[in-house]
């Protein structure tokens, strides 16, 4: 008989981290695991607070139920969780895993087998200029060839200031530059910021201003020489029909997904879909997760194929991680055979 139990798991961060909804200190998170006689399977439930869409008082209860009626199966369990996406993504990762001969193998590939590796952006948090600058020095000595900055918290002149030093000693054919507002700006003055920042030829810019306002978003996507991704603008679009409309209305160059926030593998697949039926580009990125969830999303990530820079984090931002084979080598995501996953984790 399968049986589920879930956790709570407060992970705490080496060094507050700021983004323009505020500085992060710790990352809650949740771990279902799930047992079918010997075998058992690990799902991790990444919730952001303030941000997913399942922020709600009843979190834990919807757990709790979820586990309850584990016996309903993935497919069952995914529809009935529509309004909790980080408990979708949990419940497929937990019967991912629970299927695997190896409770961390869910997508075996050349990822796993240590024979490929995924590209991925260096990502710089918000913070003073000199703690920002340290950041951008410590990626472009790490290899990487995309770098993504977080703006929209400090003052606009030092941040493009910032960007101004990448290019001076970078040009764009070495190294791409993408930058994530958060929805910082207001659209009145939106499209003079983007004009602004296209000289220093940005990759893209995610988020500039805030989810919900379709027609302002549409006529920035139109009129802008940055190209724009859709983040935010994501959660809390349930329907597939709803999904299309949202870009067909707003018909961004690029999306942003986020398993944790969008419904798991499957919601992943639906967005996906529907953006390359309308030539929109797309690529990945973690939410946070512990190196539980980044794994899953990681391995899933490699069977899409996307050779563009991936958002995967490597899990280095947290003192209290679960040690695994994830790694980062010359600005690529590495899967190291050589090393073990905790395994005492869900002792």
């Amino acid at each position: 008989m399968i049986t589920a139990n879930y956790h709570k798991h407060i992970l705490e961060f080496k060094r507050p981290s700021g983004t323009s909804r505020g500085v992060l200190k710790t990352k809650e998170t949740w771990f279902i695991s799930i047992k079918d006689g010997t075998n058992q399977g690990i799902g991790e439930c990444g919730i952001l607070r303030t941000l997913s869409i399942d922020d709600r008082s009843d979190y834990e209860d919807k757990l709790k139920w979820t586990c309850e009626h584990i016996h309903l199966g993935v497919d069952k369990l995914w529809e009935e969780l529509v309004e909790f996406p980080s408990i979708q993504f949990g419940v497929e990762m937990a019967f991912k895993s629970l299927e695997s001969d190896s409770m961390y193998m869910l997508f075996p590939s050349k990822f796993t087998n240590s024979e490929d590796f995924i590209s991925i952006n260096g990502l710089i948090w918000m913070g003073d200029k000199g703690f920002m600058r340290e950041q951008i020095i410590d990626k472009l000595d790490q290899g990487f060839n995309c770098i993504k900055m977080k703006i929209g918290a400090i003052d606009f002149e030092t941040e493009l200031n910032l960007l101004a030093y990448i290019r001076s000693i970078f040009p764009p054919e070495q190294i791409e530059l993408r930058v994530d507002a958060n929805g910082a700006f207001e659209p009145e003055n939106t499209l003079d910021i983007l004009n602004r920042l296209s000289i220093y030829d940005l990759h893209s810019i995610e988020q500039p201003i805030r989810q919900g306002q379709y027609e302002e978003m549409k006529n920035l996507c139109k009129a802008t020489r940055l190209p724009i991704a859709l983040d935010e603008e994501l959660i809390g679009v349930f329907d597939v029909t709803e999904k299309k409309k949202m870009l067909q209305t707003i018909q961004p160059q690029y999306i942003i997904l986020k398993p944790s926030l969008i419904g798991g593998f499957k919601g992943t697949k639906e967005w996906i879909s529907i953006a390359e039926n309308l030539n929109i580009g797309w690529w990945i990125t973690s939410a946070l997760e512990s190196n539980i969830g980044l794994n899953a999303i990681a391995q899933f990530t490699y069977t899409l194929q996307n050779k563009m820079p991936q958002g995967l984090g490597t899990g280095s931002l947290y003192t209290n991680n679960i040690d695994s084979p994830l790694g980062v080598h010359q600005g690529t995501l590495i899967y190291d055979n050589t090393k073990d996953w905790a395994i005492d984790f869900l002792n």
